[in-house]
């Protein structure tokens, strides 16, 4: 577990530089220890198809450092990630491309984990750092990353990608995806302040992205 850095002004902002990826977290998270009885529950729940509990993700257990936000925010996000409209390959890509704009190695990580889970194609995947223009893309996936994008760059889509989404999808699944990638810049705004790090076994950022917050130029 990280541990919050200590001594002098000069000491902290040296371990800040060493923060993010393989840094020491500016708040670390909650110590089993320390889940009282509301997080507990909620905190050994096991992760879909997958031997490991909510408590053993750092972004879940500096979270729960404020219960009440965090209570309030897990439905939300879970919500998002199974019950909404979008195909879940659809989904991942939004939330990689995401990830990838905002330079936050540890959402990157946690959805090529739940991608590749989801049987997306490895390629596929890495080819998200790459872009909408990237060769390969459909032009469904290619649009849905452009929106992506553009909702990053300009706090909007633009008129051509939404009337090209609106060819494939509905009211719902329009609304979704603003609201998703909204979602997923918030999550990133705080996993790269907070610096929390890297689960084991997550790989980061592919070589060329922001590793600090800043995303690629």
């Amino acid at each position: 577990m990280a541990t919050l850095a200590g001594g002098d002004g000069a000491s902290a902002q040296a371990h800040g530089r060493l923060a993010y990826g393989c840094r020491v977290a500016r708040i670390p998270p909650l110590p089993e220890s320390q889940w009282d009885e509301d997080l507990r529950p909620i905190l050994d729940v096991r992760m879909r198809g997958v031997d490991v509990r909510l408590g053993d993700n750092n972004i879940f257990t500096t979270m729960a450092r404020h219960k009440e936000l965090f209570r309030a925010w897990l439905p939300f996000g879970g919500w998002l990630l199974g019950g909404g409209v979008l195909p879940a390959r659809e989904r991942e890509l939004l939330i990689l491309r995401t990830g990838y704009n905002c330079g936050s190695s540890y959402e990157w990580g946690q959805h090529v984990r739940i991608s590749e889970r989801l049987g997306i194609d490895r390629e596929a995947i890495m080819r998200v750092a790459d872009g909408p223009d990237a060769p390969g893309w459909s032009q469904a996936d290619a649009t849905l990353l452009r929106a992506a994008d553009e909702l990053h760059q300009a706090s909007k889509i633009s008129q051509d990608t939404w009337t090209q989404l609106g060819e494939r999808y509905d009211e719902r699944g329009l609304i979704e995806i603003t609201m998703l990638v909204g979602h997923y810049h918030l999550v990133a705004f705080a996993l790269n302040s907070l610096e929390v790090e890297l689960d084991e076994g997550l790989e980061g950022l592919p070589d060329g992205a922001g590793r600090d917050g800043a995303g690629p130029a």
